[in-house]
């Protein structure tokens, strides 16, 4: 009689359907976020401002979902606060900092596809750090997905030159911050559950965010053109606080892999909505690009899933 634990029963026709939309919500809600920043960047705010804004309105919400998913849960160790602090500061404080900045140079379509990236600098991380081998096949996914990105970065360097290259390089090192804390949180959110994770980093994360602005900006700069606050506050729930609970829950329905795979529609949601919002070009460059990087990631995901017993 094998020891091997049987393979998770399939999720039931409703349970598949309300975790299969609220995932395609939640990378929608997620790829929402590029295009109100570079709608709020026409209105004259910087990345330490807009960012601030943010994380200032979305506190009270991660506070909440923090102090609900830690009912009746032990008390936080000093183990447990080190690493909340360290995955706060690499996944949602630098990571979302990097990303604003770089989203002032390049267009939303290109920064969404350096940041699904992420799977492959997971993998990579694994490699240098944990002594995980490659295989063949997933070193054939990474070369397609990063051939995408650098396809839809050379046209828009023909066009915006060493702008872009910054653009580029910050939104890079964004998905190589998260990449980090997607590598380091596995433990921790088995110790406190990715639920009350996510509070407690993001909650981190805000008070950061609204630190740096106080150190950096004047007094003055709290002013923002009211636009920016309403386009601040849907950043905030709609493509912050919202999007995160709705993947939990579609985890928690179907599984992170199909979530996973469902996410893919977030690349072409915002290639879709910076051509519409934004008036962003939509030509065959991107296409092919966005195309490649989905397939690479795609490819490289199912390979990184745990097979199921024989």
């Amino acid at each position: 009689m094998s020891d091997r634990p049987a393979p998770a029963p399939a999720p039931a026709p409703r349970q598949l359907m309300v975790g299969l939309l609220l995932a395609v919500l939640g990378a929608i809600g997620f790829s929402g976020k590029a295009i109100i920043v570079k709608l709020a960047y026409r209105h004259g705010v910087d990345a330490v401002t807009l960012l601030m804004w943010r994380m200032l309105l979305a506190l009270p919400f991660f506070l909440a979902i923090a102090w609900w998913a830690g009912r009746g849960k032990p008390a936080l160790t000093r183990q447990d606060w080190r690493d909340i602090a360290v995955l706060g500061f690499t996944g949602y404080y630098l990571a979302s900092y990097l990303d604003f900045a770089g989203l002032a140079y390049i267009s939303a379509s290109l920064e969404r596809l350096i940041l699904y990236l992420n799977p492959t600098l997971v993998l990579l991380i694994s490699v240098l750090w944990f002594k995980h081998r490659l295989q063949a096949r997933q070193v054939v996914a990474m070369a397609i997905s990063y051939a995408g990105v650098v396809a839809v970065f050379a046209h828009e360097l023909s066009f915006e030159g060493h702008h872009t290259a910054i653009g580029t390089a910050l939104v890079f090192a964004s998905a190589v911050s998260y990449a980090v804390y997607l590598s380091l949180s596995g433990k921790v959110v088995q110790r406190l559950g990715s639920l009350r994770l996510a509070g407690l980093a993001s909650t981190v994360a805000c008070v950061l965010c609204i630190a740096q602005f106080l150190l950096l900006k004047p007094a003055s700069s709290f002013r923002v053109p009211e636009p920016v606050l309403w386009l601040s506050l849907l950043n905030a729930t709609a493509c912050t606080v919202a999007p995160v609970l709705m993947v939990m829950m579609a985890i928690a329905r179907i599984g992170a892999p199909l979530s996973s795979q469902v996410g893919m529609v977030g690349p072409m949601s915002t290639l879709i909505m910076g051509v519409l919002i934004l008036g962003e070009p939509m030509n065959l460059w991107i296409v092919a690009g966005t195309v490649l990087v989905l397939g690479g990631v795609f490819v490289v995901s199912r390979a990184a899933r745990p097979r199921s017993p024989a």
